[in-house]
């Protein structure tokens, strides 16, 4: 009987012991690569559909096309704001969220200002967070924050992840995966240290095989943000035929 890998803000069962169904329901199947073309991001949502993936997370370009294929599914759609940079005031950060949950989206994947946590400006970083949330649960969104763990020292990640608790966050996020590193297992396992079972934790960014996968769910993540989610998934349930 296999093990639950659960949805909820709870730490993931190691994924050895779940088969590839459940890996793949925690995956968010993604596209963001500047380049990413209309036939690219219905070939994602069909392979969505088809794997029983958590989610497409797309730029908000496309929600509209992804609404149109993935209706009746029972996939979510996502979409980034404020990427990949964060620099965007709170008032544009809110209106992309509200614009793109009009097209659809379900969950919203927010990019802090990482300039002002390194700055110091914790009251700015608070305010941002705090209003997309806002906005994501007035509209039966969620919220996920990607802090950039990359960019940040062991006190600012720390830091993040408690403002990310105080403002009511869904999810802490490790990465965009357009900086120059993306999420590692000791910097899932600090953030799932610092938020506990009160967040998700979702590890995305450089995340391209089953091994990856699996070191992600076993530091604490229960939410894998990929581009190579079918490859994953398919290795997975190669190894359990």
């Amino acid at each position: 009987m296999p093990i639950e890998i659960s949805e909820a803000p709870q730490i993931a069962v190691a994924p050895a012991q779940a088969d590839w169904q459940r890996l793949a329901a925690i995956i968010d199947h993604t596209l963001l690569k500047p380049e990413s073309t209309s036939t690219e991001v219905q070939q994602l949502c069909r392979e969505a559909a088809e794997y029983g993936f958590a989610c497409v997370m797309l730029n908000p370009t496309y929600l509209s096309s992804a609404a149109s294929i993935l209706g009746g599914t029972g996939i979510k759609i996502g979409a980034v704001v404020g990427f990949p940079f964060g620099a965007n005031t709170t008032g544009v950060k809110r209106h992309e969220a509200l614009d793109a949950i009009r097209l659809g989206a379900q969950e919203i994947d927010m990019v802090m200002n990482i300039g002002a946590l390194k700055s110091g400006d914790r009251t700015r970083v608070q305010a941002d967070m705090h209003g997309l949330v806002e906005v994501a649960h007035d509209n039966g969104a969620i919220l996920k924050i990607t802090i950039e763990t990359a960019l940040l020292s062991l006190e600012e990640k720390i830091l993040a992840c408690q403002l990310a608790v105080a403002a009511g966050a869904d999810f802490v996020k490790s990465s965009t995966g357009f900086s120059h590193a993306g999420a590692l297992p000791a910097d899932i396992s600090l953030m799932r240290g610092v938020v506990g079972d009160k967040l998700g934790v979702k590890a995305s960014g450089g995340i391209r095989t089953l091994e990856d996968a699996h070191g992600m769910i076993e530091a604490g993540a229960n939410r894998i943000g990929t581009s190579s989610g079918v490859a994953i998934v398919e290795f997975a349930r190669a190894k359990s035929d």
